[in-house]
């Protein structure tokens, strides 16, 4: 059994449901400064990982092939779909504001979509080398990795979703889709990637994060679910021209 991908689906489902449900009680200025440090602890990651390969060069030509495939497959316009999808199977429609309320009573604070909140939470929890690796000592029996990884996860996902609410809890789908099959297929994949294959790897992971952070801190919306096949490509390119 993967333990730790089973640790790391329990502690997102934990966490997101936690922040969800105190999201509502949490003031505004809170939730936007918690939003501002989440995403500038985001941005310090992303530059630590980019320096973790030799091979830029081939990394920065993956990110940008990468891009382009997910350009044409439109790769983010389909998660997001598919979290409206999540939306509207297991949420009610809002309820419409009381026009006979008391005028002194104060608006309720706006939620992010919950599209938004899943996609956002989906990148941060499967985009960086540690659920790779992670995922392959898991299927051979270690999981400390990822009972880390699941730790780091759980307090974030309290974080998201005291922001974006109940779309964060969908995250846990691509989390134990993700790593429970790089658990499977651990014995094949840890013969295949080689020390500079998963350095490539967490390169590109880390470009990840940095649009992800610019998306935190509300600099400008890179639609980053779009240049995922540079994950794949990276550690390809390394391998075939490194």
């Amino acid at each position: 059994m993967p333990i730790g991908t089973l640790a790391n689906v329990a502690a997102v489902l934990a966490g997101a449901s936690i922040g969800a449900l105190a999201g509502a009680r949490i003031p505004e200025r809170f939730r936007t400064t918690i939003m501002a440090t989440l995403g500038l602890v985001t941005l310090t990651i992303g530059f630590r990982e980019t320096l973790a390969t030799d091979e830029f060069p081939l990394v920065l030509g993956a990110v940008l092939l990468g891009t382009v495939i997910g350009e044409t497959l439109r790769i983010e316009d389909g998660l997001e779909s598919f979290g409206q999808m999540l939306q509207r199977r297991f949420t009610r429609t809002p309820v419409a504001i009381d026009v006979d309320a008391p005028e002194t009573a104060e608006p309720a604070a706006p939620r992010r979509s919950f599209a938004e909140g899943f996609v956002i939470a989906s990148l941060v929890f499967c985009v960086g080398p540690l659920l790779i690796v992670g995922s392959i000592e898991d299927g051979l029996g270690n999981p400390d990795l990822l009972l880390v990884k699941a730790a780091l996860d759980g307090f974030a996902s309290i974080a998201f979703a005291s922001v974006y609410g109940w779309g964060v809890i969908a995250a846990a789908l691509p989390v134990a889709i993700l790593q429970g099959a790089i658990a499977l297929g651990a014995g094949a994949l840890e013969s295949a990637l080689s020390d500079p294959m998963l350095d490539a790897l967490g390169t590109a992971g880390g470009i990840l994060l940095l649009g992800i952070a610019l998306r935190l801190l509300d600099l400008k919306r890179i639609r980053v679910a779009n240049m995922l096949p540079a994950i794949v490509l990276a550690p390809l390119f390394v391998r075939w021209w490194g």
